[in-house]
């Protein structure tokens, strides 16, 4: 079907008093690819380099710790201040406990679990892309709980507290496994503006759902780093295989070790990483999604399967195969700024 797509966005990032960039886009073109390139140009970001360009680590300083009680004004000023918002245990337990017991059950006999304790690997290591990946993540995507989790009530409201309108809820959701033995190939840090194709009102929101130590990989941010727009990047090793510039300056990230409930919720530009998994044979699995502002431009990518670009079958009706509710099942299909 062929069809028109006009866009103009003015890239405001919040907190930030001039815009990094204006998008414009005008495509009578169905594909994806061509579209994607179209993207890519009006930021400046097709030309990918490979380099050393600045990795330094920094020093650490544990999250600005924020409570869902908080006006909502107070909480949009902080998090339009660091680029994030970090709330503890704002998700139930039970509800952890459960998505994770059928995150596992999807997982087996890869990783285990020994009773309250985390997660902990049974075979070799893996990451993203890798066969163990490839063979586990499809039973994960097909998982009615693991979708319906981010729409949860009091998820939604936590969302529109950030955004402070109603929101749209991406359908494209994730699982992250970390495990021991892949030192390396964590996720570098990056900004979600680009690897989603994002506009300022998108923001990540991550969940915890297991406690998470230093050595099991913990997500984190770079602080106030949403305030310099979108940035250049280059290939590198690891999930997502794309490193955004670190300035000589941003030496200070923010990072805690989490609680099962913790979420984490940054701004479309915030550049964020995952720490290595120093661990003997513990598993870090978490969660995450993304949303924005509903009517927000929202690219056609966000609305494929996560992964399912790449593993052979992955698709929306494999997913929905075994549903008992239809009610979240291609309910992105009327969103009105798609492009």
């Amino acid at each position: 079907m062929m069809f028109r797509v006009f866009i103009n966005i003015l890239w405001f990032n919040i907190g930030a008093k001039k815009p990094c960039g204006i998008v414009t886009v005008n495509s009578r073109n169905t594909n994806k690819k061509h579209r994607q390139q179209q993207y890519h140009a009006c930021f400046g970001q097709e030309a990918f380099h490979i380099n050393s360009t600045n990795q330094n680590t920094g020093h650490n300083q544990p999250f600005v710790v924020s409570h869902a009680h908080e006006d909502p004004h107070v909480l949009r000023e902080r998090f339009a201040q660091w680029g994030y918002l970090y709330i503890k245990q704002y998700v139930p337990l039970a509800a952890c406990e459960n998505l994770l017991g059928s995150l596992l059950s999807a997982a087996t006999p890869h990783i285990g679990r020994r009773g309250s304790l985390a997660p902990h690997l049974q075979a070799e290591p893996f990451f993203e892309t890798d066969p163990a990946w490839d063979e586990i993540y499809p039973k994960i995507q097909a998982l009615e709980s693991f979708h319906s989790f981010f729409h949860q009530q009091h998820l939604l409201e936590l969302m529109e507290i950030v955004s402070g309108r109603e929101v749209f809820v991406y359908p494209m959701k994730m699982a992250r496994i970390s495990t021991p033995g892949k030192i390396g190939y964590e996720t570098p840090p990056h900004q979600d503006a680009h690897s989603h194709h994002a506009g300022p009102t998108m923001a990540g929101f991550w969940v915890a759902l297991h406690d998470v130590t230093a050595a099991m990989g913990r997500v984190k941010v770079l602080p106030k780093s949403h305030e310099r727009g979108v940035r250049p990047v280059f290939r590198t090793q690891g999930v997502g295989g794309v490193q955004c510039e670190i300035y000589p300056d941003e030496t200070c990230w923010h990072v805690s070790d989490f609680e099962a409930g913790d979420v984490l919720i940054f701004h479309s530009c915030t550049v964020h990483k995952a720490e290595p998994n120093t661990t003997a044979d513990t598993v870090r699995i978490s969660v995450d999604t993304r949303f924005c502002d509903h009517g927000a431009p929202v690219f056609s990518t966000n609305l494929e399967p996560h992964h399912g670009w790449r593993i052979p079958g992955l698709d929306w009706a494999a997913i929905y195969r075994n549903w008992n509710d239809s009610k979240l099942q291609y309910y992105w299909r009327d969103y009105p700024n798609l492009f």
